[in-house]
């Protein structure tokens, strides 16, 4: 039997996973893979990598398997180094009859990168999604937690210049 990687975890991470398991009977601690992973996420540049899920799990008390099936079927986990700022941009049928294939194509010669390619700077990250869920407004983008609708090439452009300002101030 393999040594616990459990070590992998930092004390901070540790700590606020603790009180989110706190929600759960203590049987049941596997019911925090999801914010486990997203906390580790968070901690490592925005991506897991196997040692990381593999402390997940030994510090859950779960397979290493049942772990990395979280992490590989949903979207929100980055298996691969980011960007600092990940662009999803919807090419459902409502975002495509709207004009996404122009946002599309404006994001990917302005980035200078194609779909699941990080820019040079570190940046930004651009990824196709199937759907944001707001048809309402197409085309959408989301980059973190903000939706940004009814894009235009124009838009786009002041959203970049905002995010590339916003790393400045922050280094």
């Amino acid at each position: 039997m393999t040594e616990p990687m459990t070590h992998l975890l930092s004390d901070s991470i540790r700590a606020e996973l603790d009180e989110w398991l706190k929600r759960y009977p203590a049987d049941q601690k596997r019911s925090g893979v999801f914010e486990a992973l997203r906390l580790v996420q968070d901690h490592n540049q925005g991506h897991l990598t196997t040692q990381l899920m593999n402390a997940v799990a030994d510090y859950l008390g779960m397979p290493h398997i049942a772990v990395y099936e979280v992490a590989t079927f949903y979207s929100m986990y980055n298996l691969e180094p980011v960007g600092r700022h990940i662009i999803d941009v919807c090419s459902n049928i409502s975002c495509t009859l709207n004009g996404a294939d122009n946002i599309i194509e404006h994001l990917k010669t302005k980035l200078g990168i194609a779909f699941n390619e990080t820019t040079p700077d570190g940046q930004f990250t651009l990824r196709e999604v199937e759907c944001l869920g707001a048809c309402i407004a197409p085309p959408v983008c989301q980059i973190g937690k903000q939706y940004y609708e009814s894009l235009t090439p124009e838009k786009i452009d002041e959203i970049l210049a905002h995010k590339s300002q916003e790393a400045m101030n922050n280094g």
